[in-house]
């Protein structure tokens, strides 16, 4: 029988190709809402191709603060804003092969009004895995009841047991977090996941690796994006 396979992350702006690999490769991925907000992580912020270089590329918020839930952080997008984010973006990649066939796509999403980050965020997952072919189920943690002042490792017990995961699958920057024996011991199998090296043609400059899904979708046609997903090994 088929074991069921179960992955938590938090919620990020445009995440790298491994975070696609994770999801695509689980049953269920559980957006972490309910935890505390993270201030200069990946929650509104990625990075793009600007000028040949890595630069930052922003979600506008309010009241970040690592005293809030990442649930309760709000977006802080107008009209103004949102073409800002626009222009960024074209003229960053407006020479890149794919441009036409994803910047569509990225109008879509940043266009999308809401007054919180988690909506707007996973709504750009949910347009991003349909254009890719990923059919996981994406659930919020804060709808799944359990007890939440659970920590760390026991609050992901408890997320496995709830849908019976026999199997947690956890990003690799994870690996010191967990312990194998203590899952085991649930029944549950800890598996962490491991991409394997992806380069590509950006434009005639030396390869920026681990820059935001953007990227990868800008420089390589949808087929060879949806190959990637399955270009790395569980360890």
């Amino acid at each position: 029988m088929k074991q069921m396979k179960l992955a938590v992350m938090q919620p990020y702006f445009f995440p790298y190709l491994p975070y696609w690999q994770l999801m695509n490769a689980v049953d269920k991925y559980i957006v972490y809402d309910d935890v505390n907000f993270i201030k200069g992580g990946w929650i509104n912020r990625n990075r793009i191709l600007i000028n040949d270089k890595p630069a930052f590329f922003n979600l506008p918020v309010i009241g970040s603060s690592s005293y809030k839930l990442i649930s309760e952080v709000s977006c802080n997008l107008n009209v103004v804003k949102r073409r800002k984010m626009l222009t960024t973006l074209e003229l960053a990649y407006k020479k890149a092969p794919q441009f036409n066939a994803v910047m569509p796509l990225l109008e879509k999403i940043i266009s999308y009004e809401s007054e919180k980050i988690v909506p707007f965020l996973v709504n750009s997952f949910l347009l991003i895995k349909d254009y890719l072919g990923i059919d996981t189920e994406i659930i919020l943690s804060s709808t799944i009841p359990k007890d939440n002042s659970l920590k760390g490792q026991d609050k992901i017990f408890a997320i496995c047991k709830y849908f019976g995961a026999q199997e947690y699958c956890n990003a690799i920057g994870g690996v010191d977090m967990y312990s194998a024996e203590d899952f085991k011991a649930r029944g549950i199998t800890l598996k962490f996941l491991k991409s394997n090296p992806v380069e590509y043609k950006q434009f005639k400059n030396e390869f920026q690796a681990d820059l935001s899904i953007i990227d990868v979708l800008m420089f390589n046609a949808k087929e060879k994006v949806i190959a990637m997903l399955d270009d790395f090994k569980f360890i």
